[in-house]
């Protein structure tokens, strides 16, 4: 079943480092068959007041998949580069549909 990891950079305090962590973390994504469906700041709220200024918006094949993802010794050395680089959060969302 597809699980979807959705990230909302709140802000960027460090582009430089957070460049360097993107070019990072894509290739541990693409590692555990991750897939980025879409990445970007031009975001149009449609209700509420939620405006965030960048998300992400990953598909992976299972939640096995992120946890091998982001629990990997690889992950935990390069999170660092977006703990300083950014405020940022996160969620999974599993891909059921009812």
């Amino acid at each position: 079943m597809p699980v979807y990891m959705m990230v909302e950079i709140m802000e960027i305090r460090d582009p430089e480092t957070y460049r360097s962590y993107i070019e990072k973390v894509k290739e541990l994504v693409v590692q555990q068959g991750g897939k980025y469906l879409s990445r970007g700041s031009n975001i149009t709220p449609i209700s509420g007041d939620w405006t965030p200024k960048r998300m992400i918006l990953i598909e992976f094949p299972s939640m096995e998949s992120v946890q091998n993802c982001f629990n990997s010794l690889q992950y935990r050395e390069i999170a660092p580069l977006r703990e300083k680089a950014t405020l940022s959060r996160a969620i999974i969302i599993e891909g059921t549909i009812d």
